[in-house]
């Protein structure tokens, strides 16, 4: 097990009508808020409206910044800064999904920054500061309610890069089931693979003696999983909306990554998908995962026998271990697509023509310095070429 720093500040306000107790929660940090959302489905469910009401009855006063969509925009993170510091705001409060609170973390931290933000992505710039960010939680997929992350898109560039600092923690985040009710299935789905991708990422490793997180990994896989069945079928399932909902959070707040070198392979070959397809980022990580692992399981097969065994429930012959490999990666596809989820990337849209494109992207060798991906083995632009080449 290698050595880890854990610091998890984010306040955690877990329930029915939390989303209610916003304004008291803040009043004690801001004056003046910006309210970030995506697009009008706050306002049909009437969450916007109980959102706001409580800011008022707070005395918090508050301006709008509306217009988020999935893979978050770098020209509207532009257009919050701009919006934040013209206005004197000190806090930005997210209602909505990863993609909003990610926004709003990019925001936050190009406030506090003299140059453009996207310098901070692009260089991987170390920040001092940043606004603080709070987050009504309304799609639980992404963990960016607890995480040191956030990922945007340069539309103009076609690139999606992540970041993270310790200065991105939310504050604040408040998390009531009883929002993940409307969702529809594609979004619950999404976000399942989305959240399973971040235990994955961590999961799979070469780290030895990580009994604990290895535990921790595949009891949050299977309650996922479990839960994520039953909330597709029955929207309104508050008990197993709690089980998912808390699942993605601990999915990505680093508990589940203690002492273990990650990999992050899957991700960084979907931000290729999502930067010039614009595919959702869970739907283009359910296509690659299994892909990724049947490329690369031989580099450790204890591990992925682990994984077939202990999560996948397979039981065969002991005797074959890449049978059991193959046989819990089956498992996968399988549950994958009993959530309505694509197998291939052809049902994403995406042919042949720029996967090598995509790969050298994803490596770095584009920009002219190869920087392979993964952990648990290192994937060069080739070993991507065919990792898309199996998902095809």
């Amino acid at each position: 097990m290698l050595n880890f720093d854990l610091h998890i500040p984010t306040r955690i306000i877990f329930g029915r009508d939390t989303h209610k107790q916003i304004g008291t929660l803040l009043q004690p940090y801001a004056k003046k808020v910006l309210l970030h959302f995506g697009g009008s489905s706050i306002k049909k469910s009437g969450v916007y409206d109980a959102v706001t009401a409580s800011l008022k009855e707070s005395n918090l006063e508050f301006i709008e910044l509306g217009g988020v969509v999935p893979n978050p925009r770098l020209s509207l993170i532009h257009e919050g800064i701009r919006l934040c510091r013209q206005e004197g705001v000190d806090l930005i409060l997210a209602v909505g999904g990863g993609s909003v609170i990610d926004s709003a973390k990019a925001i936050a931290m190009g406030v506090c920054y003299d140059g453009d933000v996207w310098d901070i992505f692009e260089q991987q710039k170390t920040i001092t500061a940043a606004l603080p960010v709070a987050t009504v939680l309304t799609i639980p997929a992404a963990g960016s309610e607890s995480s040191n992350g956030t990922v945007v898109t340069n539309e103009e560039k076609q690139m999606k890069l992540p970041y993270g600092s310790i200065h991105l923690r939310p504050l604040i985040s408040v998390m009531n089931p009883e929002l993940f009710f409307t969702l529809p299935k594609n979004q619950v789905a999404n976000g399942v693979a989305d959240m399973m991708s971040h235990i994955f990422e961590r999961y799979f490793t070469n780290t030895l003696q990580t009994d604990l997180t290895d535990g921790l990994c595949e009891t949050t896989l299977k309650t996922i999983m479990k839960n994520a069945l039953k909330v597709y079928s029955t929207s309104q399932n508050y008990d197993a909306w709690c089980q998912v909902g808390f699942g993605g959070t601990i999915a990505h707040n680093d508990l589940l990554g203690l002492g273990r070198e990650q990999d992050w392979a899957c991700h960084g070959m979907e931000h290729e998908l999502s930067a010039i397809y614009d595919v959702a980022h869970g739907a283009g990580l359910a296509v690659l995962t299994p892909a990724w692992m049947q490329y690369v399981y031989k580099d450790n097969i204890n591990m992925f026998v682990q994984f077939a065994v202990n999560v996948m429930g397979v039981d065969v012959c002991y005797r074959d271990p890449d049978a059991i490999v193959l046989e819990g990666i089956e498992c996968l596809r399988k549950f994958f697509k009993q959530m309505g989820l694509p197998s291939t990337l052809s049902e994403l849209g995406i042919d042949e023509s720029k996967l090598e494109v995509m790969a050298k992207k994803a490596t770095g060798i584009a920009y002219g310095s190869e920087n392979p991906l993964g952990g648990l083995k290192k994937l060069y632009w080739q070993d991507v070429l065919e990792i898309y080449k199996l998902a095809k």
